[in-house]
């Protein structure tokens, strides 16, 4: 299936590795032009590099523009940049942004304060510039990855988790604000991706488990009803398409894509 990227300028948040990586490859593959924004400038010239060996035909369709987008400054320079590098975005694909898990009983005002610098405002300082350049050019798509932690609270992911549930009213709120302005906007809630950061955590977890003498942990998709947790690209693919011309009557949707791990109605 065509999805009608050619061309098509897409900036893409978090880019340097995990979901933000396998998105900015995806739209690459489609033929679209993407400008690749992360904090660490080397993270991202790796990305750029890596890209181009998957993606041989990418030459010349990657920029990358280092940035701290817990600064609203700083964001909103990265997209002047991006912008005049590439011309108008079309597509803003967020992925840029973590926020550390925290027991209840270690949670102080700052935790709060810093998971919603790191998951909320991260997207926020560049989708609130961008959706309104959008809606005055009358087009655009806009894609949040949040995360499944919105909606089923979790002990030890409470302050994560209430960033994510304000991205997902954020992203609702806004389709609906800007659908006559031609502007679409939907958020995927991923579960568990096998994603570097997973592999190292669970290889941390194994060591633990060898030094203490117990057994190693199991496999964290062994219990999901698929059997097994998502990869990166099984999420970038449907970014893709929902950020694509095919998609043209999805907006305001939440996604799910835990696996079945939450069977929920709403």
């Amino acid at each position: 299936m065509d999805l009608q990227l050619t061309g098509r300028h897409v900036l893409v948040t978090g880019a340097s590795k995990g979901i933000g990586f396998a998105c900015a490859r995806g739209f690459l593959q489609e033929g679209a032009r993407v400008s690749l924004v992360s904090r660490s400038a080397e993270g991202l010239q790796l990305a750029a590099e890596q890209l181009l060996n998957e993606v041989p035909g990418a030459v010349g369709r990657i920029a990358i523009f280092p940035a701290d987008l817990q600064n609203a400054a700083a964001a909103q320079a990265a997209l002047d940049a991006a912008e005049a590098a590439h011309g108008p975005v079309d597509v803003l694909l967020n992925c840029a942004g973590a926020a550390k898990r925290t027991a209840p009983a270690d949670l102080q005002p700052q935790a709060w304060h810093d998971a919603m610098q790191a998951k909320y405002f991260t997207y926020i300082h560049m989708m609130d510039p961008l959706v309104k350049r959008m809606g005055q050019r009358g087009r655009g798509v806009i894609i949040n990855i949040v995360g499944a932690g919105g909606k089923v609270a979790n002990p030890t992911h409470l302050a994560g988790g209430a960033a994510n549930a304000a991205l997902m009213l954020v992203s609702a709120g806004l389709a609906a604000a800007y659908a006559g302005k031609g502007v679409r906007i939907n958020a995927i809630n991923p579960g568990s991706v096998l994603t570097e950061r997973l592999r190292q955590r669970l290889d941390a977890e194994t060591r633990l488990a060898e030094t203490e003498g117990r057994p190693a942990p199991s496999d964290p998709g062994a219990k999901l009803p698929l059997g097994r947790v998502a990869q990166p690209e099984e999420i970038a693919n449907v970014a893709v398409f929902l950020a694509s011309p095919r998609a043209s009557y999805v907006t305001g949707a939440i996604v799910a894509m835990d696996g079945a791990a939450t069977p929920m109605v709403v």
